[in-house]
C-alpha cells in the first residue's frame, strides 16, 4: 500500500525515538500497563506519532481492562487493518492511513455498540488536551 507520508526506514529512524520507533515502524508492542496514556481521559485528540494525523477522540476511549489505550471507533478513513498472523494466532492489524505506522490491533469484543476494541500502544500515538474533540 502507498501512504501520503513515505520515508525510508533510515529516516523514520533518525526522527523517532527508538521505543517509539520499533513500536510504529517494526510492529513492536509496549508492556501491558506501562503505557502513558492508559489513564489519559481528559477531553481531546489522539494523534499518530509518526505523521499526526488526528486518529481517535477521547468521547471513543474507554476502559477495557486490557492494559493498553482502548477506543470503540476511530476517526472516519484513519486507521487501515490488515491481517496479521503472528503469534501463532489471527488478529487484525490498525495501521495509520497516512504515514502506515503500527498502532495496535481491533478486536470484535468492544463494550458499546460498535462492537469493537481498538488497543493501542501508548507509543504509537500522541494526546492533545487543546483540540477540540468534535470536527
Amino acid at each position: 500500500m502507498t501512504y501520503d507520508v513515505n520515508k525510508t526506514e533510515d529516516e523514520w529512524r533518525r526522527e523517532l525515538p527508538a521505543e517509539r520507533f520499533e513500536v510504529l515502524r517494526r510492529a513492536a508492542t509496549e508492556a501491558p500497563f506501562t503505557g502513558s496514556l492508559l489513564h489519559v481521559d481528559d477531553d481531546g485528540v489522539f494523534t499518530c506519532g509518526g505523521c499526526g494525523q488526528r486518529l481517535f477522540t477521547s468521547t471513543q476511549k474507554f476502559d477495557s481492562g486490557c492494559g493498553w489505550p482502548s477506543f470503540d471507533a476511530c476517526e472516519p478513513g484513519s486507521i487501515v487493518e490488515r491481517e496479521d498472523d503472528s503469534l501463532w494466532q489471527r488478529r487484525t492489524e490498525i495501521l495509520c492511513s497516512r504515514c502506515g505506522g503500527h498502532l495496535g490491533h481491533v478486536f470484535p469484543d468492544g463494550p458499546t455498540s460498535t462492537g469493537l476494541r481498538y488497543c493501542v500502544n501508548s507509543l504509537a500515538i500522541d494526546f492533545d488536551g487543546e483540540s477540540a474533540t468534535s470536527n
